[in-house]
C-alpha cells in the first residue's frame, strides 16, 4: 500500500492538494512509477468534478476507482492526484474558464492542449510517470503533440469506459500519456489485447497535409516523414472518397454535438451552470441536432468506415500529421483558438468516426515548440503500431 502524495505543482496540472489514501499494489510492471488521473475518472474517496465547480460542489465522492484507472494501481503504480480537464471534456485548448490554465512545460508561451490538459502538463513537467487523459475528439493526440509526448487513441470500445464522464458514448477513449515508449508500452500491455499486424502498405492524404498551417510546419513534416523511410519504405498517395475533410468534420461534430446534448442536458438545463465560453456555445449546438440527422450522420459514418476498411485492409498504415502545427500562443485571441480548433478537427477526426487507432510521436519541433507525427492503422492494430513507433522513435534519434 502507497500513500498519496502530490508533487509540487509548478504547472497548474492539479485539480486539489491529496485526498484519502488510494491503494496501490506497490508490486507490478508499473512499480516505482507515479500516476495521475484526469479529473473525469472515478477514484475512490475523491470527487470526480468533470471541470465544472457546479458538479463538484453538488456531487459526493466516489465509491469506486474506474476499473481501467485499477488495473494500473494494481500493477503498482502510486497515484499523485487528480489532474485537471477542460470542462466536461468538450475543448481541445486546455484553458478551463473556472480554474488556473496549466501551463505547457514543452512551450510555456503556448497552450497545453485539451481536454486533458493537466495530464499531459503533469507528464510533460515531469511531476507523473504516467497520467490518464480521454480522446473523443483529440484529447490525447492534441495535448501529446503540443507537449511532446507519446499519445494513442486507442480502437474505439477495446478499454473499458466504466466509472468515466461520458461525452460522446460513441466517440469516448480511454488514453494515458508518458515521455518514453517503454513505459507507454508496458502500460499498453495491461490494458490492450496484443497484435500481430504487420503494416506493408504506407500511405500518405494529402487533404491532410493541406491542413498544415505555415511553410515551417510542412517542412517540419517532410522532415519527419524522412525519417520514417528507413523503417517504412516511402509512403505513396490516397484519397477518402466517401467524406471529403470538409463533410467528415460536420459528420463528426454533429455527432459528437448531440450525444453529449443527450449526457448533459438534464443536468445544465437545470439552472445556469457558468459555462465558459466555448463550451456554452458547443452545448447549445448539439440541442440544436435532431435524431434524423444524427441517424443521417451516423449512416455517413458506417460508409466511410467501410471505405477505411477497405483502404487499410489489415496491413495498411497511413501516416498524418497530428495537429496542423505548433500548439496556439496562450495569449491568441479567442477568434484565433477558434480557427485552430476547427482546422485540427478536420485532421483528428478520422479516427474518432472510425474507431481505428492513431498514435502521435514526438517526432519534430515547429516554432521552437513540438510537433507530432501519426501513425493510424487498422482496428485492433494499437499494440502492432507501439512497436512501430518505438522503431521509428529509435531511427530517428539514432540508437
Amino acid at each position: 500500500m502507497s500513500a498519496t502524495k502530490m508533487p509540487s505543482d509548478a504547472w497548474n496540472a492539479f485539480m486539489e492538494s491529496p485526498g484519502p489514501e488510494v491503494a496501490s499494489s506497490g508490486a507490478g510492471p508499473l512499480a516505482g512509477c507515479s500516476l495521475a488521473v484526469k479529473d473525469i475518472y472515478d477514484v475512490a474517496g475523491y470527487v470526480t468534478g468533470r471541470g465544472n465547480p457546479d458538479w463538484k460542489n453538488e456531487t459526493g465522492p466516489a465509491e469506486r476507482t474506474a476499473p481501467s484507472v485499477q488495473i494500473l494501481l494494481d500493477a503498482g503504480a502510486s497515484f499523485t492526484g487528480k489532474t485537471q480537464t477542460d470542462e466536461l471534456a468538450f475543448s481541445l485548448t486546455g484553458d478551463n474558464a473556472h480554474y488556473p490554465r496549466p501551463i505547457n512545460p514543452a512551450a510555456p508561451d503556448r497552450v497545453t492542449g485539451g481536454s486533458s490538459s493537466g495530464s499531459a502538463a503533469a507528464v510533460a513537467g515531469g511531476l507523473a510517470d504516467i497520467a490518464t487523459g480521454s480522446d473523443t475528439g483529440g484529447s490525447i493526440r492534441g495535448p501529446a503533440s503540443f507537449c511532446g509526448l507519446i499519445g494513442l487513441r486507442a480502437t474505439h470500445g477495446v478499454i473499458s469506459l466504466e466509472g468515466t464522464m461520458a461525452l460522446s458514448p460513441s466517440l469516448d477513449v480511454f488514453g494515458w500519456f508518458a515521455r518514453d515508449m517503454e513505459l507507454y508500452e508496458r502500460v499498453a500491455g495491461l490494458l490492450l489485447p496484443d497484435s500481430d499486424a504487420r503494416f506493408t502498405r504506407v500511405k500518405r492524404l494529402p487533404e491532410m497535409e493541406a491542413l498544415l498551417l505555415a511553410p515551417d510546419a510542412r517542412e517540419a513534416y517532410e522532415t519527419m516523414l524522412a525519417k520514417t523511410q528507413g523503417v517504412l519504405g516511402a509512403a505513396g498517395e490516397t484519397a477518402i472518397e466517401s467524406l471529403d475533410a470538409d463533410q467528415r468534420y460536420w459528420c463528426f461534430r454533429n455527432i459528437q454535438a448531440h450525444e453529449a446534448w443527450r449526457e448533459h442536458s438534464v443536468w445544465i438545463s437545470a439552472k445556469d451552470r457558468h459555462l465558459g465560453p466555448g463550451v456554452r456555445e458547443r452545448f447549445d449546438y448539439g440541442a440544436t441536432i435532431d435524431r434524423q440527422t444524427y441517424d443521417e450522420e451516423t449512416r455517413r459514418r458506417r460508409d466511410l468506415t467501410r471505405e477505411v476498411e477497405q483502404l487499410l485492409g489489415d496491413d495498411g498504415l497511413i501516416l498524418m500529421p497530428t495537429m496542423p502545427g505548433a500548439a496556439p500562443l496562450a495569449d491568441a485571441s479567442f477568434e484565433a483558438i477558434q480557427d485552430y480548433r476547427e482546422r485540427a478537427l478536420r485532421m483528428l477526426c478520422l479516427s474518432g468516426l472510425t474507431g481505428m487507432p492513431q498514435l502521435t510521436l514526438p517526432m519534430a519541433t515547429v516554432s521552437d515548440a513540438p510537433f507530432g507525427l501519426s501513425l493510424f492503422g487498422p482496428a485492433g492494430s494499437d499494440r502492432a503500431l507501439l512497436r512501430l513507433g518505438r522503431r521509428i522513435l529509435e531511427a530517428a534519434n539514432g540508437s
